[in-house]
């Protein structure tokens, strides 16, 4: 059996030497690369080939990939490089990996075309400037054959235990029993659903309902086809903690289940929660768990997967395990699990790791030509999460923190950037002090301002490496984030601004405006990630109407919709619509009253523990403070703004199987989807709201474009988004199919038949 690897992938692991550095930085965006490449290739002469594959092998490996160019008539093969900033600032170790690229293909041109030696050529190219500096080492043939077979020497004792690992764990998966006794109610046909897909190379969107099992429903049936399709990698991504955490679990009950199992699963966290050193800069200079990152890699490596390769079980790489592991060869444990994603067989983490614009698991299957499963949990956020991906904002404060920073006051040219950018965003205010205003590009000034800035910026961050501004360093992200996004401007996102004076209510003073690319369709973006996976599965309690999902995450015309039939009867909950409740924002404090009533009546005829929600906070203050004068004898917790991770932990704590008492939360917040409280722990829910987003300027622009682009800008704006959070927050009350509850609709509109047909058909609404 052959072991297939990339050009870069070999040399990321062969080649790699010395300080991790990311000083070097920033890299052209894709699209910059692209057009880089493009331009280098047009200045070559007649008869110059781009793009050319090229493959080969030494023992059981076989290696491949594209070259950028290769001239006949001089005998010259190019490796292109896009970069930004100062060449002679790029680390020595950057220059080893390129050349150590550049001279496999030459083997392998030599080899193909049968030469007896060739002309290497290293290629930069400045994307701000266009111009190129080009280093030239004339290689014989073979000179880059035994360079081509070092690289391959390195590689292959660890190509081959992978090729075993991957024999074994194809073997295993194959036998693979499922874990339980037999298939929850609705669990055997999503299960059956997601294999077919996978079989079948296709996208499924998957209506499930909550309880049945969903994560152990998807994993299982994709890791069986895993074998049988050949698929590589199977990534599980979430939108929460709370998602990964289940699983991880599922993960583990398939390894306790079946002990022979050698699955290498990998959890992926943010960069936050696993930098050791936050103070300090990614480079050897300053932080020591950079230093010599590349030359204790191997060891490091070769410990997190060590009980694979001997063919036991794998303890699963969570965030524990590879910190452990990295801190004992001292090397980051961010930057470790990042380099054990190449050889993790399941790799659960957030959703920006594979569709985020720069997501490390994308561009690695890209780059080795790995064949992929997605599971996306909770496929519901995915529209907001998405639209969060590519929407850059310019806040007036950022700018301010960067202008005073000591960077600022110390060095001039920065400080002159930073004023620069100020002068242009100020008259851009004067040119549009409405409080709200679409503009049909972005400003090219600011634009133009931003460029510069960023590039200053970019020299001083080199000059400078040891010197870290935090301040500094965000404004230069948002900026550089915000000029990828206006490089990408087109019908699926708008540019706006918005005035100090709408929001904080002040006087409107140009330059406090903050100016965003907002992003209103995430599906131009997320499709090509969606059509570079062999199969995946998008999966939730809450995605109703499968069109509108459909069009807003650029599902594929052929993709698969199923719609999991529920394990609960309607008997095991009761659902009542309260007729005469208006919770519109007029009548807010009107409602105020009756709702308290109807919580006190439903508590006193069933006590028990009961979650109240409401559409903002200052909505559910006013509420909870009535009820409490009202109803002193009823226990009630109420959610605060910005919980952190141990005060919402103690707050579901209070959920209990003898406790009683009403907890308010918001709408949409953490605590109306993703938590589990069966049985007697939650017996009910009230709703006091439809769930749907405020009416203002923003989102009546975004009902426009909704209305332009799809027929149904009421529905795809406010409706649906509401109704699938007040479904998903109902969803915590029957959990299994003993539990028994109510849940209470506090609102008129509830009985309107075009929202009555977006609450899930097992309900008997009365």
């Amino acid at each position: 059996m052959t072991y297939t690897v990339a050009v870069r992938e070999l040399c990321d692991f062969t080649a790699k030497q010395g300080d991790l550095d990311l000083r070097f930085t920033p890299a052209p965006t894709a699209l910059e690369g692209i057009a880089g490449h493009a331009v280098a290739a047009s200045r070559r002469g007649t008869g110059y080939r781009a793009e050319v594959a090229l493959s080969g092998s030494y023992q059981s490996l076989q290696v491949r990939g594209r070259a950028d160019g290769y001239d006949p008539t001089q005998q010259r093969i190019d490796e292109v490089k896009t970069f930004k900033g100062r060449l002679d600032r790029q680390p020595a170790s950057h220059r080893h990996l390129h050349w150590a690229q550049a001279k496999v293909y030459g083997w392998l041109l030599c080899e193909q075309e049968q030469l007896a030696h060739i002309d290497v050529a290293l290629v930069y190219l400045d994307v701000g400037t266009q111009q190129e500096t080009v280093f030239t080492e004339r290689c014989s043939a073979d000179d880059l054959r035994q360079h081509f077979e070092a690289q391959c020497q390195r590689f292959i004792a660890w190509a081959e235990q992978q090729v075993a690992h991957r024999a074994k764990r194809d073997a295993a998966l194959i036998t693979l029993a499922f874990p339980f006794g037999g298939f929850r109610t609705g669990q055997r046909p999503l299960a059956e659903a997601v294999y077919k897909a996978a079989v079948a190379g296709r996208c499924l969107l998957a209506q499930a309902p909550t309880g049945i099992g969903k994560t152990m429903g998807t994993l299982f049936p994709l890791l069986k086809a895993a074998p049988a399709q050949h698929i590589d990698k199977v990534f599980f991504l979430a939108a929460k903690t709370s998602g990964r955490q289940t699983a991880l679990d599922a993960l583990a009950r398939l390894s306790h289940s079946a002990p022979a199992l050698p699955l290498r699963v990998l959890e992926l966290v943010a960069r936050d929660k696993a930098c050791e050193h936050p103070d300090k800069a990614c480079h050897g200079e300053s932080c020591p768990l950079a230093w010599g990152f590349y030359d204790r890699l191997p060891a490091a490596r070769a410990a997190a997967v060590a009980s694979t390769l001997e063919g036991k079980p794998a303890p699963a790489l969570l965030q524990t395990r590879v910190r452990e592991v990295a801190l004992q060869h001292e090397v980051c444990p961010y930057y470790l699990s990042q380099e054990l994603a190449r050889w993790a067989d399941v790799v659960v983490g957030d959703y920006n790791y594979y569709f985020d614009q720069g997501g490390l698991l994308h561009g690695l299957a890209q780059a080795n030509q790995w064949r992929t499963a997605l599971l996306v949990d909770e496929a519901h956020n995915l529209v907001e999460r998405g639209r969060k991906m590519f929407t850059a904002e310019l806040h007036p404060a950022t700018l301010a923190q960067a202008r005073s920073s000591p960077t600022a006051a110390q060095h001039a040219p920065v400080k002159k950037a930073l004023d620069k950018v100020r002068r242009t965003w100020v008259a851009l205010d004067k040119a549009h002090p409405a409080p709200y205003t679409v503009l049909e590009a972005f400003p090219d000034k600011l634009l133009a301002a931003l460029q510069q800035c960023t590039t200053t910026l970019t020299e001083h961050f080199t000059d400078h490496p040891t010197e870290p501004d935090g301040a500094l360093q965000t404004f230069y992200f948002d900026a550089l984030h915000l000029q990828r996004m206006a490089d990408l401007l087109d019908a699926h996102s708008m540019v706006d601004i918005t005035q100090a004076s709408a929001t904080h209510r002040r006087t409107f003073k140009p330059g406090d405006s903050v100016v965003c690319i907002r992003n209103v369709v995430p599906a131009p973006f997320l499709q090509p990630r969606l059509a570079a996976a062999h199969t995946s599965t998008l999966f939730s309690a809450t995605l109703q109407p499968a069109r509108y999902y459909a069009d807003l995450l650029g599902l594929p015309d052929d993709h698969v919709w199923v719609d999991v039939e529920s394990p609960f009867a309607a008997h095991q909950l009761q659902v009542q619509v309260a007729h005469h409740i208006s919770t519109r924002y007029p009548h807010r404090a009107a409602s105020l009253a009756p709702i308290a009533t109807l919580i006190a009546q439903q508590f006193r005829a069933r006590p028990g523990n009961y979650l109240a929600f409401f559409s903002s906070y200052d909505y559910l203050q006013q509420a909870a403070a009535l009820f409490a004068q009202q109803h002193p004898d009823v226990p009630h917790w109420c959610q605060s703004r910005r919980m952190l991770e141990g005060e919402q932990r103690d707050f579901l704590a209070r959920f209990t199987d003898s406790s009683q008492g009403i907890a308010f939360a918001v709408l949409g917040g953490a605590f109306a989807e993703g938590i589990d409280l069966p049985g007697k722990r939650l017996i009910g829910a009230f709703l006091a709201t439809l769930g749907l987003p405020q009416v203002n300027p923003v989102n009546e622009q975004i009902r426009e474009r909704m209305q332009a682009l799809f027929g149904a800008g009421y529905d795809y704006t406010y409706l649906y988004p509401g109704l699938q959070k007040v479904v998903q927050a109902a969803g915590r009350v029957i959990r299994t199919p003993r539990d028994e509850g109510v849940v209470h609709l506090m609102d008129d509109r509830f009985a309107q038949a075009q929202v009555r047909k977006l609450l899930p058909p097992w309900w008997r609404v009365d």
